[in-house]
């Protein structure tokens, strides 16, 4: 192992350590629980030492940034797999499904006629995530709480999308449990298997109300750099 790997392997065996532990306060296995390193800002400098130290799993907040640096990390190192994190654009949706593996934003009906042409088009069915704005927070995206039911169900009847699961972003100023409680409750009606929850400072939390995808940056990667 590099000198590079082994300073961000310790890190990482510490978030897996800590996603094992929650896991097994609830009786989960480890594996149920898919990390997400959330890579945004960092070049591959700073991205190639975490996948020599076994992450294989990579999310993005950009299509743009992601564009520019993934497409030759994935040529150098086969079998990654790449998550869109962030608010995706309906004229980024062609790069999108050409580009990802996952996508935790659909919320909203415009994207969701976008995303089932390109994926008609483009042959690739990512993994989509309808986002769920739980608090009601004028400044975020998401569907709110109590239109989810109806957007999810216009998703698959009218636009023949596959959504398996929610995703949410608490308030920051706000107990996460509440908000993910929440999310698996919509979930558990909407017959979803997956649910991504959970940041670096919640994870643990996300984990033991049933997270299935948990999204973490800056327990990985240190402090984030400037946008």
């Amino acid at each position: 192992m590099s000198a590079d790997s082994a300073t961000v392997a310790s890190p990482l065996v510490k978030v897996r350590a800590e996603i094992a532990r929650a896991c097994r306060t609830v009786g989960r296995d480890p594996a149920s629980v898919t990390l997400v390193a959330i890579a945004k800002t960092f070049g591959a400098k700073a991205i190639e030492p975490v996948i020599a130290a076994g992450q294989k799993v990579f999310g993005e907040n950009r299509v743009q940034e992601a564009a520019a640096k993934w497409p030759a990390l994935t040529a150098r190192h086969p079998g990654l797999e790449l998550h869109l994190v962030g608010s995706l654009q309906s004229n980024k949706t062609r790069e999108a499904v050409a580009l990802f593996d996952a996508i935790h934003s659909v919320d909203r009906e415009s994207l969701a006629a976008a995303l089932a042409k390109e994926i008609a088009r483009e042959g690739r069915k990512p993994t989509l995530f309808v986002e769920v704005n739980t608090g009601a927070e004028p400044q975020k995206a998401g569907v709110l709480p109590e239109e989810t039911d109806a957007f999810i169900a216009r998703c698959r009847e009218q636009h023949g999308l596959a959504i398996a699961g929610l995703m949410c972003i608490p308030p920051v100023d706000e107990a996460p449990a509440p908000h993910f409680a929440l999310t698996a409750k919509i979930a558990r009606r909407n017959r979803l298997p997956l649910l991504s929850m959970g940041m670096s400072a919640d994870f643990t939390t996300a984990i033991e109300l049933g997270a299935t995808h948990v999204r973490v940056g800056t327990a990985i990667f240190g402090a984030r750099k400037s946008e």
